[in-house]
């Protein structure tokens, strides 16, 4: 998996860290999302899966790679 994030989408709603906080974190000026593994290993899959659908700005896209 691929994990890519539109930090213009982002509205700063948090959801993501509390999903996945080993691949996502906020920017402290402004609560904007920042990508920390852009290739999560497989056990934190589900959750960043969870943390796109939930995104309410629709700011993280995934990819399945082999």
């Amino acid at each position: 998996m691929r994990v890519a994030v539109d930090q213009d989408k982002c509205c700063g709603a948090g959801n993501c860290v509390l999903l996945a906080p080993e691949v996502f974190d906020q920017r402290e000026d402004d609560g904007i999302v920042a990508l920390l593994d852009e290739r999560p290993p497989e056990r934190l899959h589900g959750a960043v899966r969870e943390a796109a659908d939930v995104c309410p700005a629709g700011a993280i896209r995934l990819s399945e790679t082999s």
